[in-house]
């Protein structure tokens, strides 16, 4: 087995990892095997960069042989055991899975159970149609931030070049082998910045200014909407736009802007115990019956689901699911469900921070 260690040139460090945990504490891991399952392929490579004495480094354990791959898993968690952070890509459904099957197959009391993990490609699969990205593939993430790098392979072609350096150690495939793990470490570092998005949906995303606003479309009918302003806990690297279920989002570094279709109509509170109401046909609204006393009989029947309700006009807001009480709908069997915008609501900056969280979510 051979160790390789080497600084990590010209990185600097594009996203407050210090927030996760402090960087002493931080292992970006990636590894390098002839195969996707663990059965049939071997582990040939583990690399990592580590935080020390203010400087980024990288270790790499290659297996000359496949009779080392033993020894390296052993050096690598030998290693990892002073970090408590591991950073990975994609590392939940490859990476870690592949190692803890080869330390079974070894007999190794070696697991992941001491480490938080950060795994860049699930913080960040769940946005792909909210980024427009075709896949969220490491080097798809690389060009979409405008990144670029010099390594010609990919993890498959890199399999002959594996078995052509156990063959006859040329340095042609030693070199080629590092290269492309080196080249995926730095690159973890260079797309930290898409993290970013990710943190739009954390509670650090705050509701700056809200505002009413009228506008016509282009049939020349007046609507209303709201602006939310929001502040970000990270720059976006890159501005982006999303629209879905009636709204429109824009970020902009720290900066992003929600418009949020903003309805002034009567709509309908429906009562769940509908049974306890009679419904009044007149008067079109249900009142419990421990009023309805002084109601004709002629002039009121009992209540059902649909027509257990009282009407209100006034200004309302769509949400997606029952985040604020009491809801309001157009009809019975309508699906879209609204709620009043109270005065108490107009002053709660809470309520409108989790409003804008609510939407965001909901667009991706």
């Amino acid at each position: 087995m051979r160790t390789i260690r080497r600084q990590l040139t010209d990185i600097h460090l594009p996203y407050p990892l210090d927030r996760e945990a402090p960087l002493s504490k931080i292992l970006f891991m990636d590894i390098e095997t002839t195969g996707f399952t663990a059965r049939n392929s071997i582990l040939y490579l583990i690399g990592c960069a580590f935080f020390e004495n203010g400087q980024w480094y990288t270790i790499q354990w290659l297996a000359t042989s496949g009779e080392e791959e033993k020894e390296v898993i052993q050096a690598f968690f030998s290693f990892a055991s002073d970090y408590t952070h591991l950073i990975h890509f994609n590392g939940n459904n490859f990476d870690l899975p592949f190692i803890l099957q080869k330390c079974t197959r070894y007999g190794l009391p070696c697991n992941f159970s001491g480490f938080t993990g950060i795994d860049i490609y699930k913080r960040i699969a769940p946005l792909k149609d909210f980024l427009k990205l075709p896949n969220c593939k490491q080097k798809t993430l690389e060009q979409f931030l405008g990144i670029h790098r010099e390594d010609p392979f990919d993890g498959g072609q890199l399999i002959s070049i594996y078995h052509e350096f156990v063959k006859n150690q040329t340095g042609y495939a030693y070199n080629a082998i590092l290269c492309h793990n080196y080249d995926d470490l730095a690159g973890m570092f260079q797309i930290l910045p898409v993290l970013a998005y990710s943190d739009i949906f954390c509670e650090l995303t705050k509701a700056k200014k809200v505002q009413a606003n009228y506008y016509q479309d282009l049939h020349g009918t007046r609507h209303q909407e709201l602006f939310i302003k929001l502040s970000f806990p990270t720059p976006l690297p890159k501005e982006i736009s999303c629209s879905g279920n009636g709204c429109y989002f824009t970020g902009k570094e720290n900066v992003g802007t929600l418009r949020v279709p903003l309805y002034e109509e009567e709509m309908k509170y429906f009562y769940s115990n509908y049974k306890d109401y009679y419904y009044l046909p007149l008067e079109d609204v249900a009142i419990h019956k421990s009023i309805a006393s002084f109601v004709d009989k002629e002039h009121r029947v009992q209540a059902r689901a649909q027509t257990c309700y009282t009407r209100k006009y006034s200004s309302y807001l769509p949400q997606w699911e029952v985040l604020f009480e009491p809801f309001f709908k157009r009809d019975y069997k309508s699906p879209e469900i609204f709620f009043e915008i109270t005065d108490s609501f107009k002053q709660d900056r809470k309520a409108f921070q989790m409003y804008a969280l609510h939407i965001l979510k909901k667009m991706i």
